[in-house]
């Protein structure tokens, strides 16, 4: 069982000095989260959406994480693989460069940066997105073993000048074959498409322990009924990672609270984004205005933050529809094991934790690490020692 951290830099009311502070913020977390036990961090990439997530370069990001730790893999997951966003061998390029800065620590997942307003930030083609994440993870699986190589696909030719010797990547990643790679899964298509290619799945989690448990069941199934025809490299990474909200405090109840007040950030920001229509949150922090903005919306957010789903989103798979789900891993450490024991059950290889959610401050941020790192993760080495 591995541990981790995911970062997206969520901000929910950004100025460029907010904006400054969240990422000095974010690396001292990561940071701290290698001190006290946690085996991995993830960093997402996501582009114009201002109300949201301002990890726009996570490769500096994680740099950064690197250059100040020595354990902790460094999980570039995701990069946005569509070619308008990267193109592949640049990808190949960074990546590399980020695998020997960090001593070989390096983990790559690939995402299609899927929202219209991010799309249209870098002209990309919608229809194509997924063809293109397929293709750019053959290239790098690839282009990464082979000293000089020549690509012929069905969307891409990457050659070198006639008469020239072929192209290469210069430097080489430091482990060998090649780092890691992951896939980003947020419908049961995508985490049947992991286990084709033959990459690791990062899984979303808010639906809760039920759509994790038949998510893994989707990925295993695929899993052996697949023929290797769709691997996307000689190196087969069958990792299983499900996404685990948590904001962990002595006082459960006020975890509970802030952890729920969080997602109900994280289901805005969403449904802003992914459907172009104006999220029901407070304009403001003043909560005097909140008061003015009516009774019935301050109703519609008392029952966002008990979980309920409203109904016109009863029954939906969406990730909006299930970020109303507030049964994670939020109250005190007991509640936090308890929760993390049910994703073992459901088939989880990597509890992922997401903790920096946009409204939760700092200090809550830095207790939940610290708690995690003193009573949840050493409860699961000591089992894992005694089953030894």
């Amino acid at each position: 069982m591995k541990f981790s951290m995911i970062f997206e830099a969520q901000l929910a009311h950004p100025t460029p000095e907010r904006e400054q502070q969240l990422i000095h913020d974010c690396i001292e977390q990561a940071v701290y989260a290698e001190k006290v036990g946690f085996d991995r961090i993830w960093a997402v990439e996501h582009h114009a959406l201002k109300r949201y997530a301002h990890m726009s370069a996570p490769e500096i990001f994680l740099t950064a994480v690197a250059a100040k730790t020595s354990r902790i893999r460094i999980g570039h997951g995701v990069v946005c693989m569509p070619f308008n966003y990267n193109f592949p061998t640049r990808v190949a390029e960074r990546a590399a460069m980020l695998d020997i800065i960090s001593n070989g620590r390096l983990d790559l997942g690939a995402g299609r940066g899927g929202t219209s307003q991010e799309l249209a930030s870098c002209n990309v083609d919608p229809d194509r997105t997924y063809e293109e994440i397929e293709e750019a993870l053959r290239i790098i699986g690839r282009v990464w073993q082979e000293e000089h190589f020549e690509w012929k696909g069905k969307l891409l030719t990457i050659q070198a000048p006639p008469g020239n010797e072929k192209l290469s990547i210069v430097p080489g990643p430091v482990q060998r074959p090649h780092p890691p790679l992951y896939l980003a899964c947020t419908q049961p298509d995508t985490v049947a498409r992991a286990a084709e290619f033959g990459v690791g799945a990062l899984v979303m989690g808010f639906a809760g322990l039920d759509s994790v448990r038949e998510q893994r069941q989707l990925y295993d199934k695929t899993r052996r009924e697949r023929t290797g025809d769709k691997f996307v490299s000689t190196v087969v990474n069958d990792h299983f990672s499900a996404l685990c909200p948590t904001i962990v405090l002595d006082d459960a109840a006020e975890a509970k609270k802030v952890g729920a007040r969080g997602q109900r950030f994280f289901g805005e920001a969403v449904k802003q984004w992914s459907s172009n229509s104006p999220p029901p949150h407070e304009d403001t922090e003043n909560d005097d205005n909140v008061a003015i903005m009516g009774q019935r919306r301050q109703e519609m957010f008392d029952r966002y933050d008990k979980g309920d789903v409203p109904d016109k989103f009863k029954g939906q798979r969406t990730l909006f529809a299930s970020a109303f789900n507030i049964d994670h891993a939020y109250g005190d450490y007991r509640t936090a094991i308890n929760y993390v024991e049910g994703l073992v059950d459901a088939g989880a290889d990597e509890i992922m934790c997401m903790i920096q959610m946009g409204t939760v401050p700092q200090a809550v941020c830095l207790e939940t690490i610290r708690i995690w790192g003193e009573k949840v993760i050493p409860h699961f080495r000591a089992r894992r020692a005694a089953a030894e």
